[in-house]
């Protein structure tokens, strides 16, 4: 496993070979995983959320329902390409190329989605994202983080690293665990800010 976080360059030469690489679109484990994560969201409707790593906007179409404003980004441009022509109807949403935790949105949110992206960042990158997380959202508001938790060699970590360490870090940002679930190869977990 790389001890560093994962360049754009990685991701740019994954969607060179194809423009939906895990499936996205298709997948019946990903529509799976969609709905548990729109069902596992405590609130029907957030004024202000920010979803790290939205690739190519197939769940980000889905959680622009739910917000009044959504600012979705991600590091490779050609999969921002898709997900502003999948949301170009959706006026809440802007799209945007960010390189978290590098570069940070300003404001704070009532929710933020972490979904498939947190085992991408070396500990320390990923430390460095969560308690800035911790600290953007708004109180009253949510932290939600779904991962795959299968070991990926070229990863630097699993997502049941991601998941652990945020629970580690939550309590002294005075969050709370407020739900989880396992499923055979992913895994969600919602915290809170008290």
């Amino acid at each position: 496993m790389p001890k560093s976080s994962l360049q754009p360059a990685y991701f740019d030469h994954v969607y060179a070979a194809s423009a939906d690489p895990w499936s996205f679109e298709s997948s019946a484990y990903e529509r799976a995983k969609y709905s548990a994560t729109l069902a596992a969201l405590p609130r029907a409707h957030y004024d202000r959320a920010f979803e790290v790593g939205c690739s190519i906007g197939v769940l980000t179409a889905q959680l622009a329902r739910r917000c009044g404003q959504l600012l979705a980004v991600d590091v490779a441009e050609a999969a921002l390409a898709l997900a502003r022509k999948r949301c170009m109807a959706l006026l809440q949403v802007d799209v945007q190329c960010m390189q978290v935790p590098d570069v940070l949105p300003a404001g704070d949110f009532d929710l933020i989605v972490i979904s498939e992206v947190g085992y991408y960042w070396s500990p320390d990158d990923l430390k460095r994202a969560l308690d800035w997380m911790f600290s953007a959202v708004r109180s009253g508001g949510h932290l939600v983080l779904v991962h795959w938790t299968p070991v990926v060699a070229d990863y630097p970590l699993s997502g049941d690293e991601v998941h652990e360490m945020a629970a580690e870090r939550a309590s002294a940002h005075r969050f709370h665990h407020r739900s989880g679930q396992r499923d055979a190869h992913y895994r969600i977990d919602v915290f809170e800010a008290r």
